[in-house]
C-alpha cells in the first residue's frame, strides 16, 4: 500500500462525519453522502480525521484499502467544496438551455436532445456553448458527463462535438487531391 494510503484523512468542524454498521455518512455544506465500507476494511474515527485499515498481507485487502481511501477523500472534498466539470459545445448551431433538471441540446440532428440530470447535479449554461456541472458525487459527475458528451463524442476531421474544456482533439487530414500524372 502506498503512504498516502496510510495517512490519515483531514476534514474541518464543518464536516460531520458518522459510522454506524459499516455504512460511513459524510454532511458538509455542499451535501450528504454514503458509503458502505467493505467488511475487510476498518476505519478509525477521531475528532478531525479519518484512518483506514486493511488487512495488507493478501493482495486484495492492500487494493481495497487504496480504494477506501480514495473515496472516502473524495466524499470529504465533495462535501466541503464539491467537484466541477465544464463541457464545450463546438460545432455550428449547437447550443444548450437547462430548465431545473433538465438540459435540452441542439447538437445537429434534426430533433433536440433532452437529458435528465441527476438530482445530486447541479447545471448551468454559460453563453450558450459551455456546460458547467457541479456535484458534490466525483462518480455521478463523471458519469453524467460521459452520457452527455455520447451524445456527440468529437470527431477528429472538423473537431466538431462534445468536449471537455481545455481538451485538444487531433485532428486528421481529410481527402487529399490526387496528383495528375
Amino acid at each position: 500500500m502506498s503512504r498516502l494510503g496510510k495517512t490519515p484523512i483531514a476534514f474541518d468542524s464543518k464536516v460531520k462525519v458518522d459510522l454506524k454498521d459499516n455504512v460511513l455518512t459524510v454532511k458538509g455544506t455542499n451535501g450528504e453522502m454514503t458509503f458502505q465500507i467493505p467488511p475487510t476494511v476498518k476505519l478509525t474515527l477521531n475528532s478531525d480525521s479519518i484512518k483506514v485499515d486493511a488487512d495488507l498481507q493478501t493482495p486484495s485487502g492492500r487494493s481495497i484499502s487504496g480504494t477506501v481511501t480514495s473515496i472516502v477523500k473524495n466524499m470529504v472534498h465533495g462535501v466541503t467544496e464539491g467537484f466541477t466539470t465544464v463541457l464545450e459545445l463546438v460545432g455550428v448551431g449547437y447550443r444548450a438551455q437547462v430548465q431545473g433538471q433538465k438540459l435540452t441540446l441542439a447538437l445537429g440532428y434534426s430533433h433536440p436532445v433532452e437529458y435528465g440530470l441527476h438530482k445530486m447535479v447541479k447545471c448551468e449554461v454559460e453563453g450558450t456553448t459551455r456546460i458547467i456541472l457541479k456535484s458534490c458525487d466525483k462518480q455521478v459527475l463523471g458519469q453524467t458527463a460521459a452520457e452527455i458528451r455520447k451524445y456527440r463524442p468529437p470527431e477528429p476531421y472538423k473537431g466538431k462535438g462534445i468536449l471537455f474544456a481545455g481538451e485538444q482533439i487531433l485532428r486528421k487530414a481529410g481527402k487529399s487531391a490526387k496528383s495528375a500524372s
